[in-house]
């Protein structure tokens, strides 16, 4: 605190001069500038100390030096300790520059004190000294000029410091090395003037510089582990370089370094200096990579292209020196690709800079158009655009840019017309295949060279593939650079062309681009979508305003996909303009824009709604009543980005209403208010937040969902992050305003925004006890970040308690609940409350910490569960588990910022010491304990082995626990064995496991968090030597021996974190802790295996994982390479000759150690330089004897392949991974290729002893298969494969010849596809007795398929192009004819054909036509599927057939085509029949109206025949779906279905019925049953049929049960939209009233469905609302908009009460929706605090809510009772009601004023706020008051009910006391809040 001493001293020193008011508020701000912690902060009180200084200089400037001096000396202390900051550095640099105005003497002379102390003779520079060293150096004149003149003794001290780091190598973390590296980087650039004689003159030259020269060379050769360090000792080289007088001799020295790798020990000459060659044991050829990305980054030009001496031609640098060393890179270095792209980028400006010097070196074209050069330069690029590096795609881009622009400059420059690389390059753009990312850069960067019209000529498919980039997130960004480029450049040449207007310029566009934008804005994908409106639509409008109108001409309709992208039009005109007018159509659209069913269009309204482009713009009227409506139906989205889309949208919402409402405030009226519009606004503003909030903790109670909480909590952290005046000094965005207390003063004075308030405190206090825990820790942060510091005390006491019983519950949710809120509790304590706690004796609040104190009454918990479990497991595991105990000490000595200050204090580090070690040492024993306990002590030598005992060993040991458990108690007769585990077996496992897993994590926490701060001063570390020794004894103790892998996975985590910790540390004896444990781990695994591979501990491989993993990227990885070379070398030592498959082998789990580095996420690339080797290992070990080494080969392979592709992209399993083609793969992994080759050819060559299969070949195949064909290169090494594929086609192997079809597509460039084609088709027989063999004939058939799939759907292979290999085929027709007598070979055949169909000739189609239907019409029918054949292959044919004629059927939609299709499906053969139904199924769309009406008549008039026989239970079900497919659109059932079905129509109905009513097939054919039916149903029923519509009523209401399978919900559902609808607005009519019964069960079965858990159920059922939603007697057409589930249950309720209120059913079925539960025995039960079981019982339906059902209920039901005609039977039916509930109802009332009034807190209070039964049977009891209430106020004086014996006004001052009094415990909803909650039933009608 050099700097505060100062501060003190001279602001002492001031006083006593009288100048204490000019000085004291500089120093002031300078001190609180010292003071802060964040940047944010740091800057806000320099900013302030300069404005200060600039008055203060003049006072200062009639001061003397010895009056001025102490200030200065003052500030330069600051700045001293801001070396850490440049923008500080600055700023103290202005004020103490503008405070020595007059005294700059006096100024150095400070100056050169205080550096003068930071090298005195003979030390070593300290970091901070070295951070000083080199700020000064940068930043300060006067500084430079000290160091100028101190140069020989800052060299000298330079020298000393980097030889004492190079010998005593600190910490791989210390940043020490690389500060040297820097001070001599900025010294040389700095002063390359005074360097200059010492480097390049005898006289002057340096000894010390000469010493430092010799240590850079050997940082740059590898002495130094940090990767950074070494490249910054390459760029301080080269700045050494730029000192050289004359270029040739820079140029020379910088030859010589780059010839010292070829050179080998020696002297290099360097100008003056000579130095020894570094000797490297073993070079790692980073060092060419230094030196090269050095001279790129800064070298002089002069330098780089001068002709250098020692070579015969004219050479330079740049291109004969550094080129190679660049291409050599990209081949060599695969673990250092960032820094690789970044050299040949870097090579690429510098030629473009030096290209004049170069032609005048050279006096011709550098990049001539056969030179080698550019072909090298193009390969080179090439190549890096198609390497799987993450971050690069900017060095790409501007590589091929600025190659483009070089080429172009020198094609001006030497006038050369043809500049061929444009064509070039265009044409391998376009051969490319759409999926690879490489293909859009080059592209983006050649359109302005070869102009729009060409590129879109020569590349048709552009505008399709770039739709297909958008729905691909990692091709989006390259397609909208794409789209963009080609949009500007078409303007830039219309605009050149023709002066027109913006509608021209926006009808030009439109030709091309229109159809793009309009299909991805209208695509239901959501990535699509919002990336086109997000990346393409925006710029778009900005660069043609004028498109905007035609854009929404194609947006005009009601579907969703219009409405979808109309929304999002107005969304970026609103952006755009600013304000955006919503009133007539547009309003009515956008509110069916906010209740539609799709998320993405209601988000997209409701984005609309929230935006704009100025904060303080006010919100309307109209957009703040919409929300109002939008708000609430949104709470329960049980979709997880929609919610937090949502808050991000009302926080804009907020953050307008909140700017505006200040500027109000502040006088000055928001863009677009008028003057009287003021109070208005901020009436509306104040009420709209206050609603907000009360909504929000309205749905926070237990008994809403989680969905519902995780909304309402993320809503009310937007309402406090910008309504309340919090600030918090970690956040860079989203602090408030400083005049945010007079909005907050206006609004308490409006009685509104008590954030605060006792009932809010309580809500977020019940989300503490929460089940999961986001609601838990969000809860907690609101808790801690807004509220008030320290909890009311009674509030604390009842807290703690809660949280004790919570940390001894044996569940792991309320233990995790517990720990949350002892961490919560210890957040918000002060000293007072911590007295108040009953903490341990032992841990007495004495203790000058409360997180000491807290932590050690935690620590004494633990101890004391620890020692009951040693007496009684099974007990401490019902009662007192230590997972609790041990979370709570995790998350409070972690994650509280106030105990991490505590342990940093010197006066408590003994204290903290003593209570780690003994938390340490707990553990450990806590962890032998339990493991020892599930582990029957086979011998004393098997916890040294690195096995785990068995599972039948832990179910041994567990039941003797029991045993001894029960027998301490009661006495109970053995139960009989059981297939499931006991809830004793379960309470002992669950207390081991997430125990020890909570130890792993709270021991690699602690190395983490208290290993990287400092010790303090005085005191030894908190985690010393013994102690560190002691957690890695645990965690090698726990990964060795366990057997879960859930407690190894969080073992890993905290062990990862502890040996990073230790690796990162400076002391050398913490360093070696992981690498000892590691080669005994290493020497365990080579050693003999005396373990089971039933013992296999889970975690053993994990170990090896987590060491390597902590060591730091940015190093060289020594232990990874220690470990991985140790393990190949065990993987590949031969098994002996007679092994014991039931013991481990060494080798076997060699292999499984590396599949789980390879799977190891936080090795990334790391390992590419290891993946040749294991690769082969891998391939090898498939070929294996042994069983074992086979799987664990297998398991490698995969996690190789994973690792080399990339992460997986694609939308689909299986599909080949985007943007990797095969040439680029095996340029990243050149020695892959031959590992990959060789098993090829082995497995194609000649074999003794006939054909068999190699072992490895699969593998092989299958990697080439994921690949993606590359460019048409004569020198690929792709073209290698092809041979061994090719022969492969005649392969015995049906899978063989199969994958290597597959494999062969990426060995093809597209070029060349249409030749290969060819060359097969010529191979193909044409006759019979050609046939050599049928293997190969079959394999190039498989290969001729597979290489035309690809081309399917493009215009690349045109049908024109494809008729040669047409005509080919044509001639070899005999292949599809009995003739061939081999089925499959006829189907591979005719699977050719049908890729090609448009071109084959009309007469060979028809042939096609005949041979198929005299094959497939004299088929006999089966008597069971799938035996009809009896050759192998014949079904196969047949099938291939019929799909065939109905591929054609569905192109050509001919009468004959499709005639062919329907006479198949009558066919009584079950495999064709079979094929054409998954046909019809698998088709996406585009199939002929003609077709699917034909195709679903045949149905319809097979139907009854079908459902008689119902033999096939598969084929019924596919039979039913795929009517339910052809009939999905209910205009299109034509009056000719009608008649088909007419007369077995109710047959058909009886049958399905029946078969849902009474027989078991299973879901997924009930589905199809039940769905079918309600088809029936819907088009053909009659009063006649009211038994049918009643049973099918009945069945729906079974279904739709939440005890049934999700599939039958679902069935019910989608019936309920298809016949519901009809059969209620049946009943509606005058004509059926018989059907009211009916369709309130139907209503009843859609509300029950609208609450279902699942997503898709709701939606189905939302269908069915949507369609009685405007008009209920009428069956809306075509029109319909889909509504949203909740909207939908407002819809039904709104229905009934206006359709069906005066039914007395009607209140009945709404009567059974308020659950009965018993309040008194929920209390008692609470009272009694019952020991809690290890198991919830499941609630059958997650999702509903019966408490916020209750309140929606509520509206509806009053409203019933309100419009009840007197003397009716709905009269009657609520009397009996009144009679029967309303005392008990009374009861209830009094019991909770009996309970509540007398503070419930201390007890069980707050156990009642996290209850979610209590909740809901409070919210029940208070709506059946309520309905009580209007019951009675109904009646009035015409009927007395003496059982209650109280009027309604009595009644109704009753329940709101009871009211008010729960909601004081935060137990019910306020008037307001409850209000909120009824209103919800009003809204559906308005939007």
């Amino acid at each position: 605190m050099g700097a505060e001493r100062e501060a003190q001293a001279c602001a002492a020193f001031y006083e006593a001069l009288g100048m204490g008011p000019a000085v004291l508020p500089c120093l002031r701000c300078l001190r609180q500038f010292a003071g802060s912690t964040t940047k944010r902060c740091k800057d806000k009180h320099l900013e302030e100390a300069l404005l200060l200084s600039r008055a203060l200089s003049k006072a200062l400037q009639v001061l003397s030096e010895a009056e001025a001096r102490p200030l200065l000396r003052c500030i330069l202390a600051f700045q001293m300790e801001a070396t850490s900051s440049s923008s500080s550095f600055q700023k103290l640099e202005q004020i103490v520059t503008q405070l020595a105005v007059g005294k700059e003497a006096m100024l150095a002379q400070e100056v050169g004190t205080l550096l003068a102390g930071l090298a005195p003779q003979g030390e070593v520079l300290s970091p901070e000294n070295l951070q000083s060293v080199c700020m000064f150096l940068e930043e300060s004149s006067l500084g430079r000029k000290h160091w100028q003149q101190n140069l020989a003794l800052l060299l000298q001290r330079l020298a000393t410091t980097l030889g004492w780091v190079l010998q005593s190598q600190p910490a791989p973390s210390s940043t020490w090395g690389y500060l040297v590296i820097k001070a001599c980087l900025q010294l040389f650039q700095t002063l390359p003037m005074d360097m200059a004689p010492l480097v390049w003159t005898a006289a002057g030259k340096s000894e010390a510089l000469q010493s430092l020269l010799g240590l850079l060379l050997e940082v740059a050769w590898g002495k130094a582990l940090s990767k950074d360090t070494r490249l910054l000792a390459g760029t301080a080289l080269s700045m050494l370089v730029n000192t050289a007088p004359q270029p040739e001799r820079g140029a020379s020295a910088m030859l010589a370094l780059f010839q010292l790798p070829d050179q080998g020990t020696g002297e290099l000459t360097f100008g003056e200096l000579v130095v020894d060659v570094p000797l490297v044991l073993e070079p790692d050829g980073l060092q060419k990579l230094v030196f090269t990305r050095g001279l790129l980054t800064c070298c002089k030009i002069d330098i780089l292209s001068c002709q250098l001496e020692s070579f015969t031609h004219q050479a330079c640098l740049l291109l004969d020196v550094v080129f190679p060393a660049v291409c050599a890179l990209s081949k060599e270095q695969k673990d250092c690709h960032y820094y690789c792209f970044q050299a040949c980028v870097l090579w690429l400006q510098r030629l473009r800079e030096s290209l004049p010097a170069v032609w005048h070196l050279r006096g011709a074209r550098v990049l001539a158009p056969h030179a080698k050069l550019l072909q090298q330069l193009t390969q080179l690029v090439w190549d890096n655009a198609e390497t799987l590096v993450e971050g690069v795609s900017e060095f790409i881009h501007s590589s091929f840019r600025v190659l483009l622009e070089i080429y172009h400059l020198e094609c001006q420059h030497f006038q050369d017309q043809e500049r061929a690389l444009y064509q070039q390059m265009l044409h391998r753009v376009v051969s490319m295949p759409w999926q690879i990312k490489a293909r859009y850069v080059p592209l983006c960067a050649i359109i302005p060279y070869v102009g729009s019209q060409q590129v879109l000529d020569t590349y048709p498919d552009l505008p399709q593939h770039l739709l297909s980039c958008l729905s691909t997130n990692h091709l989006c960004p390259a397609a909208t650079e794409v789209y963009k480029a080609l949009v500007q450049q078409q303007c830039a040449e219309w605009q050149e062309g023709q002066q027109g207007t913006g509608a021209a310029l926006a009808e030009q566009w439109a030709l091309c681009w229109l159809p793009l934008l309009s299909q991805a804005l209208r695509s239901p994908l959501p990535i699509l979508h919002s990336n086109a409106a997000n990346h393409l639509l925006t710029w778009t409008l900005r660069q043609i305003p004028a498109a905007q109108a035609l854009l929404a001409a194609q947006f005009g309709s009601r579907d969703t996909a219009s409405l979808r992208a109309w929304v999002s039009l107005l969304k970026v005109q609103k952006s755009l303009a600013g304000a955006l007018p919503l009133q007539g159509e547009a309003l009515e659209r956008l509110s069916c824009c906010l209740g539609a069913r799709e998320e993405g269009v209601r988000l997209a309204a409701l984005s609309l709604l929230c935006c704009s482009p100025s904060t303080n713009r006010p919100l309307s009227g109209t957009e703040v009543q919409l929300l109002r409506r939008f708000l609430p139906l949104n709470l329960s989205c049980d979709s997880s980005s929609f919610r937090q889309l949502l808050q991000a949208a009302v926080r804009k919402a907020l953050v307008r209403l909140r700017d505006s409402s200040l500027a109000l405030l502040r006088g000055r009226a928001p863009r677009g208010t008028e003057p009287a519009e003021g109070e208005e606004q901020l009436t509306q503003a104040v009420g709209f937040v206050e609603w907000l909030l009360q909504l929000s903790i309205t749905s926070l109670g237990p008994g809403s969902n989680y969905q519902r909480k995780k909304t309402a909590v993320l809503l009310l952290a937007a309402v406090l992050e910008t309504c309340t005046d919090t600030w918090s000094p970690d956040r860079k965005k989203g602090q408030p305003p400083r005049t945010m207390a007079t909005l907050l003063n206006y609004a308490r004075q409006k009685g509104c925004w008590d954030f605060f308030s006792q009932p809010n405190l309580l809500v977020l206090l019940s989300c503490l006890q929460d089940s999961t825990n986001e609601i838990r820790d969000l809860a907690s942060d609101l808790l801690v970040r807004y509220f008030p510091a320290t909890f009311p005390e009674p509030i604390a006491l009842a807290l703690f308690q809660l949280a004790q019983d919570a940390l001894g519950s044996p569940r792991v949710q309320e233990a995790e609940a517990g720990a949350m809120l002892m961490k919560t509790i210890l957040q918000k304590a002060d000293s007072s409350t911590m007295k108040s706690l009953a903490l341990e004796a032992a841990a007495a609040p004495a203790l000058p910490s409360q997180g000491l104190c807290f932590a050690q009454h935690l620590l004494h918990m633990l101890q004391a569960q620890y020692s009951v479990a040693r007496q009684d497991l099974l007990r401490a595991a019902a009662t007192a588990p230590m997972h609790g105990a041990i979370t709570a000490l995790r998350r409070c000595l972690l994650q509280v910022p106030k105990v991490a200050t505590s342990m940093r204090a010197a006066e408590l580090a003994e204290s903290w010491q003593e209570l780690l070690t003994g938390l340490v040492t707990t553990v450990r024993d806590i962890t032998s304990f339990l493991l020892g306990a599930l582990q029957s002590q086979q011998g004393p030598g098997t916890a040294e082995q690195a096995a785990a005992p068995s599972f039948a060993d832990m179910g041994n040991a567990i039941g003797s626990l029991i045993m001894l458990g029960k027998g301490r108690g009661q006495e109970e007769e053995e139960e009989e064995d059981s297939v499931l585990l006991s809830e004793e077996h379960s309470l002992i496992l669950t207390c081991c496991w997430v125990s020890v897993k909570e130890i792993g994590l709270l021991l690699g926490g602690l190395a983490e968090v208290l290993l990287a701060q400092p010790v303090a001063a005085g005191s030894g570390p908190l985690l010393p030597l013994p102690t560190l020794q002691v957690a890695t004894k645990v965690f090698q103790e726990i990964l060795l021996r366990c057997r879960h892998w859930g407690a190894v996975e969080g073992c890993s985590v905290g062990f990862t974190k502890f040996c990073a910790a230790l690796l990162n540390h400076p002391d050398a004896e913490l360093r070696a802790i992981p690498q000892s444990v590691l080669e005994q781990g290493l020497e365990a695994l080579s050693g003999p295996r005396s373990s089971s591979i039933t013992r296999r501990a889970a975690g053993f491989p994990m170990l090896f994982l987590c060491i390597v993993s902590g060591e730091a990227a940015a190093q060289a990885r020594p232990l990874l390479t220690r470990c991985i070379q140790t393990l190949l070398a065990l993987a590949t030592t031969a098994l002996p000759q007679h092994w014991d498959q039931t013991l481990d082998l060494p080798q076997v789990c060699a292999l499984h150690v590396l599949q789980t580095l390879v799977r190891g996420a936080g090795l990334g690339t790391a390992l590419l330089r290891h993946t040749v080797p294991m690769v082969a290992l891998a391939l090898r070990g498939l070929g294996s004897p042994c069983w074992a080494m086979r799987n664990a080969a297998i398991q490698l392979f995969s996690a190789l392949t994973a690792r080399l592709m990339g992460p997986q992209r694609s939308r689909g399993e299986g599909c080949p991974a985007e943007g990797v083609s095969l040439q680029a793969f095996l340029g990243q992994h050149p020695q892959l290729s031959t590992v990959l080759l060789a098993e090829l050819e082995a497995a194609t060559g000649p074999t003794a002893g006939g054909h068999r299969l190699h072992p490895a070949l699969h593998a092989v195949l299958t990697l080439l298969a994921q690949l993606q064909p590359g460019t048409d290169d004569p020198g690929s090494p792709s073209a290698h494969f092809l041979e061994p594929l090719l022969g492969l086609a005649g392969s015995p192997f049906y899978a063989v010849r199969a994958m290597a079809a597959k494999a062969l597509v990426p060995v093809v460039p597209p070029p060349q596809r249409l030749g290969l084609l060819l060359q097969l088709a010529q191979q193909l027989p044409t006759a019979p007795e050609c046939v050599c063999s049928h293997n190969t004939l079959h394999g190039h058939l498989l290969q001729m398929q597979a290489l035309l799939v690809p081309a399917v759907g493009t215009k690349r292979l045109l049908a024109e192009a494809l008729r040669p290999l047409a005509l080919q085929l044509e001639a070899r027709g005999w292949l599809l004819t009995p003739a061939q007598r081999c089925p499959l070979i006829r189907a591979a055949f005719l699977q050719v054909l049908a890729l090609i169909p448009t071109s084959l000739s009309p007469g060979f189609t028809q042939s096609i036509h005949d041979a198929i239907s005299a094959e497939l019409g004299s088929l006999p029918p089966a008597a069971k599927p799938g035996c009809a054949e009896q050759q192998v292959g014949l079904a196969v044919l047949h099938q291939s057939m019929a799909r065939f004629v109905c591929s054609e059927a569905a192109r050509l939609a001919a009468g004959e085509w499709i005639g062919a299709a329907c006479s198949l499906l009558r066919q009584p053969n079950p495999d064709v029949r079979l094929a054409i139904l998954s046909w019809v199924l698998a088709r996406e769309g585009g199939t002929p109206e003609e077709l699917e009406k034909a195709l679903g008549l045949t149905l319809l008039e097979s139907l009854q025949s079908v459902l008689r026989e119902r033999r096939d239970k598969e084929f019924l079900r596919l039979y039913l779906e795929a009517l339910l497919h052809l009939c999905r659109d209910p205009l299109a059932w034509s009056q000719e279905a009608s008649c088909r079905l007419r007369g077995s129509s109710a047959a058909c109905l009886e049958m399905l019925l029946h078969m849902v009513e009474a027989e078991c097939p299973g879901p997924d054919l009930l589905f199809q049953a039940l769905c079918a039916a309600s088809l029936l149903l819907a088009h053909w029923f009659g009063d006649e049929d009211s038994l049918l519509v009643e049973r099918w009523c009945t069945a729906l209401e079974e279904c739709s049960q939440s005890a049934s399978s999700e599939l039958l919900r679902l069935a019910a559902a989608r019936s309920l939209q298809t016949a519901g609808a009809s059969v209620v607005q049946q009943s509606l009519r005058a004509a059926c009233p018989s059907l009211a019964p009916l369709a309130l069960r139907l209503i009843n079965v859609g509300i029950h469905l609208l609450q279902d858990e699942e997503r898709e159920v709701r939606h189905e059922a939302s269908v069915f609302a949507s369609l009685l939603q405007h008009h209920p007697r009428e069956l809306l057409q075509g029109s319909c908009i889909f509504v949203q589930d909740t909207m939908g249950l407002q819809v039904l309720l709104q229905l009934l009460l206006e359709e069906f209120g005066e039914l007395p059913e009607t209140f009945d079925l709404l009567l059974r929706h308020l659950p009965i539960l018993d309040l008194r025995g929920i209390v008692e039960g609470l009272e009694a605090s019952k020991a809690v079981s290890l198991y919830k019982e499941d609630e059958p339906n997650v999702f509903a809510e019966p408490a916020i059902l209750a309140w929606q209920l509520l509206p509806v039901m009053l409203q019933v009772l309100e419009k009840m005609p007197a003397g009716g039977p709905l009269h009657a039916s609520a009397l009996r009601w009144l009679l029967a509930m309303g005392p008990s109802v009374l009861r209830d009332l009094q019991y909770c004023k009996h309970c509540w009034s007398q503070g419930a807190t201390a007890s069980w209070g707050m156990k009642a706020l996290g209850c979610a039964k209590l909740h809901t049977a409070v919210a029940v009891l208070l709506v059946r008051a309520r309905l009580v209430v209007q019951l009675l106020q109904v009646l009035g004086g015409v009927t007395t009910v003496p059982e209650l014996g109280c009027s309604a006004q009595e009644l109704e001052q009753e329940l709101v006391l009871v009211q008010k009094l729960l909601q004081q415990h935060g137990l019910a909803p306020g008037p307001s809040q409850g209000n909120a909650l009824g209103k919800l039933a009003s809204l559906s009608g308005a939007a």
